[in-house]
Formats: structure tokens, C-alpha cells, sequence
């Protein structure tokens, strides 16, 4: 889903138009009913809330993802440094590593839910901005920073934990994984939360549109009197936010924060907010187009499930679809040259 406007001249709707702004949206729909003739019980009320609440916790990093390809920056370490802050809470809520294999919260000397939440956003924050100085400051490519962030978190992590996962929160942490708000899970709304507000930023807001601008030419952007290497700093630093507030959720979901936690999440963050219709030249993109890609990624996932498909080809897929993303973000860009 694009935010940019067609050429003036052209009126009314075309095909190429409505292929540029809706094909994933379409393209989730069109899934949507295959898999439910496959099974019709793809579509029932436990399964639709299964997906939302699977695709939440990709869906919030990927948030913070279409911030940093928006300014045609890339984060390979979100999947560490989910794995590293989600390790962070567990020793908040449960005050230390000791007993961290028990799933007892009985007798727990932790500080709660509230410190565990804020200590897991301060940390990926803070990790993001490093990156991010890193990148503007040393001028080493964010494919590079990044790279050596996913093994730089993911040693961090196994450090704190001695390689073992730290289990047994409380009945108030595990709410925010495990509880619902009338039907619907918890994680699911705060994930709609958090993609409204992006998209306000990024829609309503002049650091929205400063963004966008740092990624359609930077040069210009700098020109122009943005603060470009702030603004830079700033994408990583919400990218980390988000992968902690990721970390929480998925740590209060599953009862336990695991060394091994987040492998393989930075190729789903990515292809989502791609397949999403954000480009990763940056400069075009939206929060909508994100969550459209998000749950595209996630009824893929639950609908090969569905029919007994192996998390082998699932992967071959889902690579599959993200290279034919691209190609089409680049076809888009030649059709809209000529």
C-alpha cells in the first residue's frame, strides 16, 4: 500500500493503479478463500483469533521495521534483539536467574510486570540506538551493523542465561500473553494500538513525513535543513522499542524467555512489511500496507498448517513470495519512470 499518487492526467481507476495500492490486500483475500474451500474450518473463530494472536508478535517488530526501510535502512538483528530483551524481562519479573527453570511464580522476589515491561523497552531502545549511531556515525552500511548486532544479542543472551530459558512469571505478565479483552486476545489489541499510532506518526506527524523524506534522497533531505543522521538514529531506536515490547509479549504468551527465542523472525519481519508494499529503496510505504503483509505472512503460515505442509516448504514459500515482492516493487518503480 503506497502513499504516493498517481501522475496527473490520468483519471479514473485503472488496473495498474489498483494493483499498486490493493495487490496485497487482494492477495490476502484471494488466500483467505483457498484455504477455507481446503478446510472450512480455516475461517472459524478460534482459528481467526490463533492467527491474529500469532502474527502480532511479528506484526509489532515489523512496525518498527517499516519506520527503518522507509529510509532504505535494514535491521538483521530484531530477531537477537528479541530474544536478548525478552531474557532482560525475565530477570526484572523474576528477580534474577535463580530457580529460572521453576514455572512456579510462588514465592517470586521479582519486581512485576511493569518494571519487566519498561526494562525490555528501555533495553531494545537503547540497543536500537546504538546501531543506529553506529551506522551514521562510523558510516557502516546497516546491512553490516545489523549483521553483527543479530550475533552480538544473541551472545548477550546466552550470557545472561547461561543458555537455558527463564521460566514461571506471574499471573499479571502472563495476562498480557495469555489473556483476552472480551473475545479478543490481549496481543492483538496491542498490536492494533501501536499500528494505529505509527500510522498517525507516520500520516499526521512532520517527523512522518521527515522520514519519508530521508528515504526518497537523503541528499535533499539535508538540503532541505532535515537533521538526517538524527532521523536515522531515531527509526533503529523505535525499531528496538518495539522488539522489546515484542519480547515482553511473547515471554508473558509462552511462560519462559529462551536463549533460542526470535530465530528466523528477521526474514518474517522483513518480508512482511515488503510484501506490505513498503520499498526497500525507501521513500514509499505505509503502516497498513505492513499489517496487511503481516497477516498475509500469518495465513500462509496457519493455512500450509492447515493442510499438512512442512515448515520446510513453508519457508521455501514465504522466500518464495518476498523475491516476488521485490520484483514487483521494481516493476512498479520502472512502470511509474516510463
Amino acid at each position: 500500500m503506497s502513499s504516493t499518487t498517481e501522475p496527473a492526467g490520468r483519471s479514473g481507476p485503472n488496473g495498474f493503479a489498483i494493483a499498486k495500492r490493493f495487490g496485497p490486500l487482494m492477495f490476502l483475500l484471494a488466500l483467505m478463500i483457498v484455504f477455507t474451500a481446503m478446510k472450512p474450518s480455516f475461517i472459524d473463530p478460534i482459528n481467526v483469533f490463533n492467527i491474529m494472536r500469532q502474527i502480532s508478535i511479528t506484526g509489532l517488530i515489523a512496525l518498527g521495521m517499516t519506520f527503518v526501510i522507509l529510509t532504505a535502512g535494514i535491521d538483521l538483528s530484531v530477531g537477537s534483539l528479541l530474544a536478548f530483551c525478552g531474557m532482560i524481562a525475565a530477570v526484572v519479573a523474576k528477580g534474577g536467574t535463580a530457580n529460572s527453570m521453576s514455572l512456579s511464580a510462588s514465592g517470586s522476589s521479582g519486581f512485576g510486570w511493569f518494571a519487566a515491561l519498561i526494562a525490555a523497552v528501555v533495553v531494545g531502545a537503547l540497543c536500537g540506538g546504538v546501531q543506529g549511531l553506529a551506522i551514521t556515525r562510523l558510516k557502516v552500511p546497516p546491512f553490516v551493523v545489523t549483521l553483527g548486532g543479530l550475533t552480538i544479542f544473541r551472545g548477550l543472551t546466552l550470557t545472561v542465561s547461561s543458555g537455558g530459558p527463564i521460566s514461571g512469571f506471574d499471573t499479571s505478565m502472563r495476562w498480557f500473553g495469555t489473556g483476552l479483552i472480551g473475545p479478543v486476545p490481549v496481543p492483538v489489541i496491542i498490536f492494533a494500538i501501536a499500528a494505529a499510532l505509527c500510522h498517525l506518526v507516520l500520516r499526521y506527524t512532520r517527523y512522518g513525513r521527515s522520514v519519508y523524506a530521508v528515504g526518497g534522497n537523503a541528499e535533499a533531505a539535508r538540503l532541505s535543513g532535515l537533521r538526517v543522521d538524527r532521523i536515522l538514529i531515531s527509526v533503529y531506536v523505535i525499531v528496538g522499542f518495539f522488539a522489546g515490547l515484542a519480547a515482553f509479549v511473547l515471554a508473558a504468551r509462552l511462560n519462559s524467555a529462551e536463549a533460542v527465542a526470535g530465530m528466523g523472525y528477521e526474514l518474517t519481519v522483513i518480508s512482511a512489511v515488503v510484501i506490505g508494499g513498503t520499498s526497500l529503496f525507501g521513500g514509499i510505504g505505509s503502516v497498513g500496507g505492513t499489517v496487511v503483509g503481516a497477516a498475509l505472512i500469518g495465513v500462509l503460515q496457519n493455512g500450509l498448517q492447515f493442510n499438512n505442509v512442512s515448515s520446510y516448504t513453508q519457508s521455501i514459500v514465504i522466500g518464495l513470495i518476498l523475491i516476488l515482492a521485490v520484483a514487483f516493487d521494481r516493476w512498479l518503480k520502472s512502470r511509474a519512470r516510463s
